[in-house]
């Protein structure tokens, strides 16, 4: 049965205090970022169904906020979640290169995992970094101007700290 730790509870708790009764709806983004933290990473349908519980709102109501943002993962991903933009800007300095790379280089397509748990490729909507295309992001992190080198710098630095 899904259900936040008890530090987690009290976290969304506070989240909900600072709403008007009735309001609760406004809670939603940040209490499924906590639940995404505390469940492996992504929101499965037991987990969204749980917080729409908790903030007395419709599962429908959940799914369509989670589906509508990239930042909410519905499917397990690896330790470390390549999220490269590929929006106008980005695709002009090259992001399409950059995801095509990196596919050929970890051996997966887009929205898939490698074997071993440890990247997942995801493409996402604009991140905000214009001036710094093509970029990523990696977990809170953005990685800018990408080539061929720099992708091949971070996954060794990955795989490092990973390990492997």
């Amino acid at each position: 049965m899904t259900k936040f730790s008890d530090d987690k509870l009290k976290k969304v708790q506070e989240i909900m205090a600072r709403y008007p009764d009735g309001k609760q709806k406004s809670a939603l983004l940040p209490v499924l970022h906590l639940a995404q933290e505390e469940f492996g990473g992504w929101l499965s349908a037991e987990t969204m169904d749980y917080v729409a519980g908790l903030l007395n709102l419709e599962p429908i109501e959940v799914y369509e906020v989670a589906t509508f943002y990239s930042m909410y993962n519905l499917k397990p991903v690896g330790r470390y979640l390549f999220e490269v933009c590929q929006t106008g800007p980005c695709m002009l300095k090259g992001s399409d290169d950059i995801i095509e790379y990196i596919k050929e280089k970890l051996g997966i397509a887009v929205g898939e995992t490698t074997p071993d748990g440890l990247f997942t490729l995801k493409t996402v909507e604009c991140l905000g970094a214009c001036g710094y295309a093509p970029m990523m992001q990696l977990g809170k992190n953005f990685r800018e101007h990408l080539t061929r080198e720099k992708v091949d710098s971070i996954i060794e630095e990955l795989r490092a700290r990973a390990g492997n």
